[in-house]
This record gives C-alpha cells, structure tokens and sequence, in this order.
C-alpha cells in the first residue's frame, strides 16, 4: 500500500509503502504489518484498526470471485446504470463514497447541535455586545470630556495669544505708520522750500513790474486817450458820412419826386389836350383791353402763386423727409454704438466674468474687500451673478435674466455690521448703487415640498440655474422667490399658463421675448419687454452672442450708409427745388410788378376819363406848381446844408488822419516797452499760479500728516495700550483657568482662533450633553456588569468555540478526502480503459469504456479487426459468443488489476470460446497471475494441458463426475 503525501501513516516508521500480510491456517489466521524493507514492525490489532481506521480499509472481505455467470450477465445487461454499481462496488469506491457522505451527514448533524449549543449562550453574547457599546460609549464621552476640558484651557489661553499677535501686528503697524512721517516731512519740506523760492521770484518779479509800469503808465494813458481820441473822431466822422448819405438820399427823392410832378403837369397838359380831340369810344377799347390784360396778368400771377406754392410744399416735404432720414441715420449709429459698446462688454466678460455683474466697478470693490477681508465676520458672497451656471445650455438666459437680473449684480452679507463695512468699500470702490443683502450663512440648502411648487410642465427658474453656494439659492429663494416664476418660450404660451390654467403657487411668468405676466386676484398684468433688454450674462459662452452683435452692428452701418446715400440725393434733389422756388418767386415778383402797373394805368385812365369828363384840370396844374415850388425851395436848402456837412466832414477826416498817425507813432515808440511789461506780467502770473500749487501741496502734505499719519500713529498707540490692557485681564482669567505650563505640555500652537476654538468646544459640549443623556449608567457600573456576565458564559464560549474549530477541521479533512475520491475515481476511470483495451489488443480487438460518475452510467464499445465500417459496437450483445467471453475476460482482468485481493478464483471462463481464444485466454490469465502475485483458481471444464509448467502454477485434473 502506497503510503505517502499528507494522509500517510507514521511515515517515520513504514516509510513510502506498507506490506499488509494474512496468514490463513487451519487453526486460526494472523495479519503482519511490514515497511517497505519487508521488515516486521508490527502485527498488534490495535495498530491494525488505527490503520483501518486511517484508510478507511476493509479486510473483511479479502477474496475476489468472480464467476463467468456474473461476468456474462453483467456484459449481457442493457442498463448503464448497472453496469455503474458493478463497477463502483468491485473497485470499492461505493464504500468509500459511503464513509464519506455518514461523515457529511455526521458532520452536519454535529454543526447543528453546535449552533443549538452557540443559540442558548446568544442572548447572553447580545447583552455583552450592548453592554460593549455602551462601554464604549462611555469611554468615548469621557474622552470628549477631557476634549472639552482641554479646549477650555485651550480656548482661554487663546484670548492671550490672540492678543498678543494683534499686539506683535499692532507694532508692526504703528513702526510702519512712524516710517510714514521722515516721507511726509520731506515732502513737506520739499514743497515748502519750492514756495519760499517762488515766494522769492514773484516779489521780485512785482518789484519788476512795478518799475516798468511806472514807465509805461503814462505811455498806456496817453496811448488811451489818443485811442479814445481816435474813436471818438472815427464816430463823428462816421455819423457825418451817414448824414450826409441821408441828406444826398432825401435830395435825390425830392428833385425825383419835382420830376415826377412836372410829368403830371405835362401829363395832364396832353391828356386834357387828347381828351378833347379823341372820341368816347376809343377810351372805353383802350379801358377794355387795359382791363383784359390785367385779368390775363392777374391770372398768371394766380398761376404762378400756385406753382410757388407746390414748390414750397414739395420744399417743405423734402425737408422733412430729410430730416426723418437724419433720425434714422442718428438711430441708426445710436444703435451701432450701443452695439460696439454691447461687443466691448461680452469681450471684457469673456475675459472676465465678474465684470458682467458691475463692471470695472465690481472688480475694484473685490479688491477692497480682499484688503478688508479680516474685518468681515464672513467674507461677503457676490456678485451672485458670477456664482451661477445655466443647466442644460443657454437657452433660457433672457428669461432668467429678465425674472432674477436685479438681483445678479447684489452682495450677500451675515449681518448688518458687515452691511456697513460692505457699504464702505463700495464708497471706496466709486460703486455707491451696491445692491446688499443680508442673509443669514449657516442657514443649510432650503428643501422645498413638492406641493409648494408650481404644478406645470414648463420649468422655472430654479430648475434651469445651478450654484454650489447654498446660500445663494436660498437668497434667490427667500429673496427672488426664484422656485415660483415660470419660464416659457413665448406670448401666447405665457398667457396660457399665467390666466388660463389657474396654477397654484405661481407667482410670475417670463416669456423668452421679455414679457412678464402675473395675476393678482382678479387683475391681469402683462409687461412689455424693456428697450434695452440686458441678456446672456449668465451664458456660459459669449462667442455667438458676439457673433449676433457683430453681424447687426454691420447691419446698422450698411444701414446707415445707405440713409446718407438717400439723404444726399434728397439735399440734390431739395437744392434742385429752391432753385426752382426762387427762379418762380422771381418769375411771381415780375408777374406782380406787370399787374400793378397794368392795374396803375387802368386807374389813371380811368381818372383821366372822369377828369375829361367832369371839368377842366386848371385847378389841379395849379396845386402841382405850387408843390414844385415848395420842393425846389426845400432841395435849396438841404443842398446849403449839404455843402456845410462835406466841410465837416473833410474836417473830421483830416482829423482822425492826424489821431491815427499820433497814434501809430506812440504804439510804435512804446511797442518794446509794453511788450516787456506783458511778459513779465504774464511771467508774474505764471509764477503766481506755481507759487499757489505749490503752498497747496504743502498744505495738503500737512493735513496728511496732521489729519492721517499722526492721528494713525495715536490711534495705533491707543489701540496698542487698550490691547495690552486686554492682554493682562486674559491673563490673569487664563491662569485662574490653568496655568500655561500645561498648554506649552500639549504641544506646539496650531494657531486656531478663539472663534474656531470656540466653535469646537461648543460643538463638543453639545455631543458631550447628547452622549450623557443617552448613558445614565456609569463607566465603573456598566464594567462591573459586563465582567459578572463574561464570568458566567466564557467557559461555554471556549467550549464550543473548540467544538467548531474541530468541525471545521474535520470539515477541511472531509473536503480533502471528497477531493481525492473524486481524483482517485476519475484515475481508475482512465485505469480501467487502459487495462480493458490493452488485454483486447492481444487479440487484435480495440475497446473503450466510457463512465459517467455524476450520471452514474457505465457502457463498454469493442471495435472488431475485420468490422470495416470503422464503427464500434456499443451494444456487447452484438458480439459472437467467443468474442463476448473474451471481452467479458479482458473486463474482469481489467478489474482484478484494479483491486486489492488475496485469493482470486474464475470459474467456467472460457466455455463459449474456440481453440485459439481458449488457449490465448488461459497464457493471458496465467502470465497476469504470475504479474500479480496472489493467488489465482481457475475452474474450467476444458483441457487444461495447454497451460504451460510452472513453479508457481498448479494443475489439479478432476476426474469425471460419471466415471
């Protein structure tokens, strides 16, 4: 027996193979136990079962017989499955199959009566386990106690060390302040030397002045007087000129107006001459065609006035055509510069962000309140603008712009001090419309209801906006009521929802082309969209918006150019008009002289005709002479008058010629003198200015000094002692406290603040007081408990904690031994074909068993030389007679090389063969005995002198039964 890897028996004495020997005598029978030596070691019983019981072995059944009967019906069965138990039994694998499933099922009999055993002990264990947790927890609070403990040591300690770096900052500051003031003073000094040396010039210089405008002065007044003089003369001169114009004027009118007179008296001389020689009716046809050709003259004029006056209008709408196409060229640059300007901003947005929500103002508050941030108690958040994001594209960034916009460009704060402080960084920042809102920071993300929202399909503007400040949502939330205003796409949408659906919870609608809609019980309101209309600044790409902008602003200037075109052919075409207006205005005027005149000759002869008629004209000759009379006597006496103005006029000349020439003389002679003067005036000034710019730096160097630097400085001192007085009233409550000796023992200051420290140990003592209620046992008690409860289950726990590691360990074994049954059956498997076909080959026969352990079916195929089919016959009951028992041999001797036996007895195994199978049957039976080593009994009623001789091979001939 091979005896070797991890389950072999006291390897150190037997060694890789154990020799088991059985004596049989008449009397009694004896086992040896021998090494591989072949040495005796041992032939007691009890090693004989320790052996069994390690090999699971059976000697009980030591002979192997197995009858041609047997053999031949098990060849002659059809059923598979029978075939398998014949096989599994002969090989005894049943047994060992056996053994092993009593050990499961003992096994698993014996897990269960263990956890039965580990079940009555386990509401014991939970109370342990809860009374561990406990403990635990006990422990833990004790823990935070001294956490707390510590901190309060910690946190009054801090208050001194707080102080003592705003004292080591504080001094810092003041020397930093007290460098301030060598600067200040130089520049003081500085300009104050700069102005004593101006002061110095501008003295000299009005000395300077002084003394040239002594020289000059009487130069200026006898150069102001001579240019009075001058003016004066100039004015009289004038005035003469002007008189004697009208003089000459009133002279011509009266000899014209003689002319004229004298005509009349000639006129009527030949009129009342012609009237008494010409006949009645040839005045009425020269009356009759004066009166056609005035009707005609009237009639042109008539037509004229209205050609005029269509010109005029057509004068007046080009202008105003003119003037609407100014308009719209102004509107549309107006608009090309706002989106120039629109372009400017997205390009500074895209550059910056922040810059949408406030400009270059939002940017200089930031930097303020990055310079004050240590004086906030928390830092502002803002603008909110710059702390949100679009959810699914920017598709709704007109409406959320227009519902939440007012509130982008806002500041949040905690409280109102840091309201105050915000407000004076804004004022610092030149940003005085700050829009700030106070909102309270540690308030966590507001969770709404689902009832509390708008119940429509149409999203709102919380749902499309997204930030990950908490606070801002909630200030759009509390502040903007963001989770009730609902967004749509347009009008006609928007009305829908707003007045038709009755929505509950909805406060406004925003529709994408800038209308608002609300309701408010029973009134309806719409707002139009807003002239100018502030979108995309919550967009998270400004490129297409620029490219929009950019495509209109080309637009308004093709736009624009071609306005200029068409106002430049209208001013052409207007121009064109007034040259037509005037040209007919000239042509009206001309047409209305002709009508006056015509309508003059038709009174005067009309006048005439009455005259004729009525009496003779002596009476008004008369009155005509005596007019002439009177007037020539007039022009006498204007033209004596006449002759004195040209006197004085010549006069006057001459005089303003003398003043002129005086004049040119002085201006001439006193020319380098005045100029001299006017520069050293102007030189004066000049100084005058340097010298007040001068004395206002220096001032304002002193009121920095006076009102900043030194005021600092004492402020700074105050605040220095005030904190010092601070620092000592800390430590002296730090050392009542504990002493600092204590703080240096936990290590070095991690630098945490009084309000972090104070956050903590507020945070700690609110866990200590939720940690006690929840443990009202103490720690002493609830140990006392726990080791009494330990005390009455530990001795079950090690027991069957020993009886479940041995299960497990006899579980492993079990596993082990499935395993290599299963190796060993599939290795007897291979065995038993080899063998089968390696005896079928002697008689040129090839076979093949095929067994199936986990369908527990066994078949045998045995291929025949001269079958030329090349198919084998799966069926044994397909073979003759001879090749079935030779098959039925190859079997059984397949099986015997399988199996552990001391006696082997085959009977009747060759009756159904001929000679040659016979006589190779009993060489291959006698050579695998001779192999083998045991003994063998063969039982055949044939001959048996074919068998060859043998020291080890008997013959036993019987006689016959009949004989």
């Amino acid at each position: 027996m091979e005896n070797s890897g991890e389950d072999a028996f006291k390897p150190g004495i037997y060694g890789n193979v154990i020799i088991i020997e059985r004596r049989i005598s008449e009397a009694s029978g004896a086992i040896v136990l021998k090494d591989s030596q072949g040495k005796k070691v041992s032939s007691r019983r009890d090693e004989l079962r320790e052996l069994v019981d390690h090999f699971n072995i059976d000697v009980e059944n030591p002979c192997v017989i197995m009858s041609q009967d047997k053999s031949r019906e098990f060849l002659h069965s059809g059923n598979d499955k029978d075939k398998f138990k014949f096989f599994f039994k002969a090989t005894l694998l049943q047994q060992v199959d056996d053994l092993l499933k009593n050990i499961f099922h003992q096994l698993r009999s014996a897990n269960a009566l263990v956890d039965d055993l580990e079940s009555t002990i386990r509401p014991v264990e939970k109370e342990l386990n809860e009374l561990q947790g406990k403990i635990k927890n006990m422990e833990h609070v004790e823990e935070i106690y001294q956490q707390v403990q510590q901190l309060k040591k910690k946190l009054a300690w801090s208050w001194v060390y707080d102080v003592d770096k705003q004292l080591l900052d504080q001094s810092v500051k003041i020397g930093k302040l007290k460098d301030r003031i060598p600067i200040c003073r130089a520049k003081i000094d500085h300009q104050q030397g700069l102005a004593e040396k101006l002061r110095e010039r501008f003295i000299e210089k009005k000395a300077q002045i002084a003394s040239m405008m002594e020289k000059t002065s009487e130069v200026r007044r006898l150069k102001d007087e001579l240019q009075e003089t001058l003016s004066l003369a100039t004015r009289e001169k004038l005035g003469l000129e002007e008189e004697h114009g009208r003089k000459m004027n009133y002279i011509q009118k009266m000899a014209k107006r003689v002319r004229l007179l004298e005509q009349q008296v000639h006129d009527v001389h030949e009129q009342h001459i012609r009237n008494t020689q010409a006949e009645e009716s040839e005045i009425e046809e020269k009356l009759k065609e004066l009166e056609l050709e005035t009707e005609a003259a009237k009639s042109t004029v008539m037509r004229l006035k209205e050609e005029e006056n269509g010109l005029l209008d057509s004068l007046n709408s080009g202008r105003s055509e003119i003037k609407k196409i100014a308009e719209e060229i102004e509107g549309y640059e107006k608009k090309h510069n706002e989106f120039s300007r629109s372009i400017r901003e997205l390009r500074q947005h895209q550059t910056n962000k922040v810059t949408a929500f406030g400009g270059d103002r939002v940017i200089q508050l930031l930097r303020v309140i990055e310079r004050q941030n240590r004086r906030f108690k928390k830092p502002p958040i803002g603008p909110i603008g710059a702390h949100l994001n679009l959810v699914n594209g920017d598709v709704w960034a007109p409406a959320v712009e227009n519902a939440i916009g007012r509130l982008l460009n806002a500041f949040i704060v905690t409280n109102h001090q840091d309201s105050l402080l915000l407000r004076g960084c804004a004022n610092e920042a030149n940003y005085r419309q700050l829009p700030i809102i106070i909102y309270d920071f540690s308030r966590p993300l507001l969770d709404i209801p689902a009832h509390m929202l708008p119940q429509t399909k149409h999203p709102t503007t919380l749902s499309v906006i997204h930030s990950e400040n908490h606070t801002v949502i909630n200030v759009l939330i509390d502040k903007g009521d963001a989770e009730r205003q609902v967004l749509v796409k347009d009008y006609d949408v928007g009305k829908s929802v707003t007045f038709d659906q009755r929505i509950k919870n909805l406060k406004e609608v925003f529709t994408l082309d800038g209308y608002k809609m609300f309701s408010r019980g029973s009134v309806q309101t719409i707002l139009p969209p807003v002239k100018r209309p502030r979108s995309g600044r919550l967009c998270s790409s400004f490129d297409d918006q620029i490219k929009s902008l950019e495509k209109d602003t080309s637009n308004m200037k093709e736009e624009a150019e071609q306005c200029r075109k068409r106002k430049r052919a209208a001013e052409e075409q207007l121009r064109g008009l007034e040259e037509n207006l005037c040209n007919a205005k000239r042509r009206c005027q001309n047409a209305e002289r002709i009508l006056m005149s015509k309508n003059l000759e038709l009174q005067d002869l009309r006048k005439s005709q009455v005259a004729g008629t009525s009496s003779l004209p002596s009476s008004n000759v008369d009155e005509l002479h005596q007019e002439i009379s009177k007037i020539k006597e007039e022009m006498e006496e204007n033209k004596s008058l006449l002759e004195k103005f040209r006197v004085r006029m010549k006069d006057a000349e001459a005089k303003a010629k003398d003043l002129k020439l005086s004049f040119e003389n002085l201006c001439e002679s006193a020319k380098g003198e005045v100029d001299a003067y006017e520069e050293a005036e102007r030189d004066m000034l000049q100084i005058e200015r340097d010298l007040h710019s001068a004395e206002k730096e220096m001032n304002h160097y002193e009121g920095i000094m006076t009102n900043k630097v030194l005021f600092d400085i004492k402020e700074a001192e105050r605040q220095y002692e005030e904190l010092e007085r601070h620092r000592k009233e800390s430590y002296s409550k730090a050392s009542i406290i504990s002493p600092e000796s204590e703080i240096e023992a936990l290590g070095d200051w991690d630098g945490s603040t009084p309000e972090q420290l104070s956050a903590q140990l507020n945070r700690l003592n609110q866990r200590l007081s939720n940690e006690t209620r929840q443990c009202s046992e103490s720690l002493e008690d609830l140990r006392m408990m726990y080791e009494k409860k330990e005390r009455t289950i530990i001795r079950k726990q090690q027991t069957y904690k020993s009886f479940r590691e041995k299960l497990n360990a006899c579980q492993k074994a079990l596993e082990l031994r499935w395993n290599k049954f299963e190796r060993n059956a599939n290795l007897l498997k291979r065995q038993l074909t080899w063998q089968f076909n390696g005896h079928l080959r002697k008689k040129g026969i090839s076979g093949h068993i095929k067994i199936n352990y986990e369908e527990k079916t066994l078949s045998v195929e045995v291929k025949m030389p001269q079958d030329a089919s090349s198919s084998s016959v799966r069926d044994t009951r397909g073979l003759s007679g001879g090749e079935r028992s030779f098959s039925t041999l190859c079997f059984t001797l397949a099986l015997h090389e399988m199996t552990e036996a001391p006696f082997r007895a085959m009977d009747e195994f060759d009756v159904f063969m001929d000679a040659v199978s016979r006589k190779i049957s009993l060489d291959t039976l006698v050579d695998f005995a001779l192999s083998q080593g045991s003994q063998w009994i063969f039982i055949t009623p044939h001959d048996i002198g074919v068998v060859k001789q043998g020291e080890r091979i008997k013959k036993q001939q019987m006689a016959a039964p009949r004989s």
